[in-house]
């Protein structure tokens, strides 16, 4: 299969990502490594809400594992998916390799949502995906995600809706959530 020419392979684990996430418009744009090493094109999310999510196993927001398979397991039907996205950015708490890290959301938090590849969310080697969203919603620090557990909720449209700080437990926005469910795709 040919790679869109937007998408360029980088990194040592053979992230595809878009080179230039100044050119992108939704999330649909983006592709991604999951934890087994596969391709992801997140198009494959298309007409869904998703909740992308900078994650950590050593982390003192690491329970929100919890809430999020949760949110996951009660809203998925609805056209829910919750991204998880490993990062070891922030305080090294994110050491493992992606077999450790599925088996530590998988055995401590039962986590069946979809987990990318670590990635950088921060800085010149920050995944496209993550340049853009940071574009889209900026934060309280401008361009930067401050720590493990940032949210990003998109809309069925592949658009940012809004952005949550890393200590906002994944129940305090289900309403938001629901919200955005009840719109249909453009």
């Amino acid at each position: 299969m040919t790679e869109p020419s937007n998408l360029v392979r980088t990194g040592s684990i053979g992230v595809i990502a878009a080179c230039d996430h100044k050119s992108m418009t939704t999330i649909s744009d983006f592709t991604a490594t999951t934890l087994t090493g596969d391709e992801r094109h997140l198009s494959d999310y298309a007409g869904q809400v998703v909740l992308v999510v900078n994650t950590a196993s050593a982390c003192g927001f690491t329970p929100q594992y919890a809430g999020l398979e949760q949110l996951y397991k009660d809203l998925h039907d609805e056209g829910l998916v919750v991204l998880g996205f490993p990062c070891n950015q922030f305080g090294a708490q994110e050491k493992g390799n992606e077999e450790e890290i599925g088996e530590f959301c998988s055995v401590n938090y039962g986590v069946t949502f979809p987990m990318f590849a670590k990635v950088d969310v921060n800085g010149k080697d920050a995944h496209p995906l993550f340049a853009w969203l940071k574009d889209e919603k900026k934060g309280l620090l401008g361009g930067t995600i401050k720590w493990n557990f940032t949210k990003f909720l998109v809309g069925r449209d592949g658009s940012v809706i809004t952005r949550y700080a890393p200590n906002t437990e994944p129940k305090d926005i289900a309403d938001d959530i629901r919200a955005a469910l009840a719109t249909t795709a453009a």
